[in-house]
């Protein structure tokens, strides 16, 4: 793939930003892709964060787009909330739903990308099947729930087998990671096959959250045209 490397989507992570300025950090990182929101009830992880107010009111100091990652049981009776706030793509995780697919389709069809996620011990190859019902899968490099846990690198095997059925059925789905990632580990996963990168503490635990988005997005590109 040298000499075409796939586009690098950076999609900070406002869980690791200061609450208590969080417009101001959200526009802090205007030269990003995407802000990551995430959504956790207390019950399908134990913790709490945000909701879609909150996410509402994220969408009204950007015009990047929301990835929206909903950790959180019963995800069928809450997207509609999170589409009405201005999410673009929907996140939910394959363990907290019966048909995963049936909800990616109201998911789409209600305008909004649709992704499936899936916890660092759930096995990806019986998702692979239907890979064309969804525009993302978001691979978990850390168990979902808490910020600043360390990476994973024995989930960037759930990244090559996306990579390789995505490539040879010539699907448009992107593979996003979370978890983990900094300058010292976004190169493995950009070459595992990832498109699309989640950095909380990475980005705004730094003194120039802007200027971390550049550097973790130059080694991702790196890694992306070595491959």
């Amino acid at each position: 793939m040298s000499g075409n490397p796939r586009s690098v989507i950076m999609s900070p992570s406002i869980l690791a930003a200061d609450f208590s300025q969080l417009g101001n950090q959200v526009r802090a990182v205007s030269n990003a892709d995407w802000i990551h929101v995430d959504v956790m009830d207390g019950h399908f992880v134990p913790n709490l964060s945000f909701g879609a107010d909150i996410t509402h009111a994220v969408s009204q100091v950007t015009e990047l787009p929301l990835d929206v990652h909903l950790m959180i049981e019963s995800p069928e009776k809450w997207v509609d909330h999170y589409v009405k706030a201005g999410a673009s793509c929907i996140i939910f995780h394959v363990e907290a739903t019966d048909d995963p697919v049936a909800l990616a389709r109201t998911i789409r069809a209600a305008g909004v990308r649709a992704g499936f996620s899936l916890r660092p011990g759930t096995p990806i190859e019986p998702f692979l099947p239907t890979l064309d019902e969804f525009d993302l899968v978001l691979v978990m490099s850390v168990e979902p729930g808490f910020g600043g846990q360390s990476f994973m690198p024995d989930q960037l095997e759930k990244v090559r087998l996306l990579r390789a059925e995505i490539d040879a059925r010539g699907l448009n789905t992107l593979i996003e990671i979370d978890g983990g990632i900094s300058t010292a580990t976004i190169a493995q996963a950009a070459q595992a096959g990832c498109d699309a990168f989640v950095a909380g503490s990475a980005v705004f635990g730094q003194p120039d959250p802007a200027a971390a988005v550049d550097e973790l997005r130059a080694l991702a590109t790196s890694a992306h045209t070595a491959i």
